[in-house]
């Protein structure tokens, strides 16, 4: 199951990707937001990552018009790993090296087109381990110290 959701800027992109969903068959939750009315992007964030971090979703995709500012907020639950990705390539290696856990995209930076490629190459990529497994466990114990 993937948790998805956008803010007013991302929506159009969600709808699409929603569409692709379906399509594709891939079970999703929408956590909204549900028009283009403006919406606040943290609270979007917030039940993604909840709903990632509690592991009712396996994963997570939210969408702003930059990405960031829905990453930034995502990253501030322990256990979660969000990365702003802007092409396949930094799709891959988020999963592969990093095990990221929500997929942050940004509406104004890809088309719909490049959006689904970015997803289905993030969806695709299985977690290499190894010695990127030793990273991980640095970034929970950082997590530990100050998530307080």
């Amino acid at each position: 199951m993937i948790a998805i959701g956008s803010d007013h800027g991302g929506y159009q992109l969600k709808e699409e990707i929603k569409k692709y969903f379906k399509e594709k068959q891939i079970p999703y939750r929408d956590l909204g937001c549900m028009n283009e009315e403006r919406v606040d992007y943290p609270n979007i964030a917030k039940e993604v990552a909840k709903q990632v971090q509690s592991k009712e979703c396996e994963q997570g995709i939210l969408i702003c018009r930059s990405g960031l500012g829905m990453a930034i907020c995502a990253n501030k639950f322990r256990g979660i790993r969000c990365t702003p990705c802007h092409n396949e390539y930094t799709a891959k290696y988020s999963k592969l090296h990093n095990n990221s856990n929500i997929l942050a995209l940004g509406a104004d930076d890809i088309t719909v087109n490049e959006a689904i490629c970015i997803i289905r190459m993030w969806l695709a990529t299985e977690y290499e381990g190894g010695r990127h497994e030793e990273r991980l466990k640095i970034i929970e114990k950082i997590e530990d110290e100050n998530m307080k």
